[in-house]
Formats: structure tokens, C-alpha cells, sequence
């Protein structure tokens, strides 16, 4: 099994605080709303909702993708830190047995934040993965922060 660890950061205009607790405490109910048909539904399968627990991502007709198990790993409220595993899905496709992800807020100056996200894509035997791929891939994962911060600035009771 090879390990590909792919790096990426984003300004938010939200603080720490308030865009932890959308994406992390709030999703299940936020994302889909944030992300209409690009994610349809967020579920809890197993847990409580805290590290061990097991969710389901559902996504919309259009994405390409039908769903991904995740395992949370890690809920640090105080350091606005989220770890969680990728563990089943056809977004792991044929060359990935999981993908491990660490996701931090942390305050910017201005008095946004900053999310840093790490992603860790363990493959299935000593498969060649197109990085590039990969690359595109956290992009994306990197946007629907984006689209978080924008339904919290037009909610901003939300």
C-alpha cells in the first residue's frame, strides 16, 4: 500500500469558531443546504456523533458519486481541529482502500480564518495514482468550504 499526502489552505472570511461549528457540529443539516445537489443528505449510521461514529454521505444525481462512509477520528472544538476517514464509497474508486483527513480553522488577521486541510489517499496494493487527480479532487473538497462561508454570510443566523 502506498500513502499520497496532498496539503491545501484556504482564506475564509468567517471566524474559527462559527465555521467549525457549520461544517463540523452543524453539517449534517448545513451542508446540504450549502451545497444543494451536490450533497443531498448527511446521516449518522453508527455512534453518537463523536470519534468512532460512522456517517453517510449522500450526493447529488449529478456529481458522479452515489456515496462515502466516513469515520470521525477526531472533534477538538476548542482547537477547531476535525479528523475523520474516508472508509467506503465509490468516491474511493478502485485505487483507494481510505483516505484520512485532518481539517483545521485557525484565525487569520483580518478576522477570518484560515482552514488547512491535509488529506492522506492510501492506495490498494502499489497502484500509480494520477496526482493531478488527486490535486483536482481536494480542490473540491477545499470548495465546499467556500460555499459554506457563503450560505453563512446570506444566513447569517444559520
Amino acid at each position: 500500500m502506498g500513502v499520497i499526502t496532498c496539503e491545501k489552505e484556504i482564506a475564509l472570511s468567517i471566524p474559527p469558531a462559527k465555521i467549525f461549528k457549520a461544517f463540523v457540529l452543524d453539517g449534517n443539516h448545513l451542508i446540504p443546504k450549502a451545497v444543494p445537489g451536490v450533497i443531498e443528505s448527511l446521516a449518522l449510521l453508527e455512534g453518537d456523533g463523536g470519534p468512532g461514529s460512522i456517517k453517510q454521505v449522500n450526493f447529488g444525481e449529478g456529481t458522479g458519486y452515489k456515496y462515502v462512509k466516513e469515520r470521525i477520528d477526531v472533534i477538538d472544538k476548542e482547537n477547531c481541529i476535525y479528523e475523520y476517514t474516508m472508509i467506503e464509497g465509490d468516491v474511493l474508486g478502485s485505487e483507494f482502500e481510505k483516505v484520512s483527513n485532518v481539517v483545521k480553522f485557525e484565525a487569520s488577521p483580518d478576522g477570518g480564518s484560515i482552514c488547512k486541510g491535509s488529506s492522506k489517499y492510501y492506495t490498494i496494493g502499489d497502484i500509480k495514482v494520477n496526482e493531478e487527480e488527486i490535486d483536482a479532487f481536494k480542490e473540491k473538497q477545499m470548495g465546499l468550504f467556500k460555499a459554506i462561508e457563503a450560505y453563512l454570510l446570506a444566513n447569517p443566523d444559520a
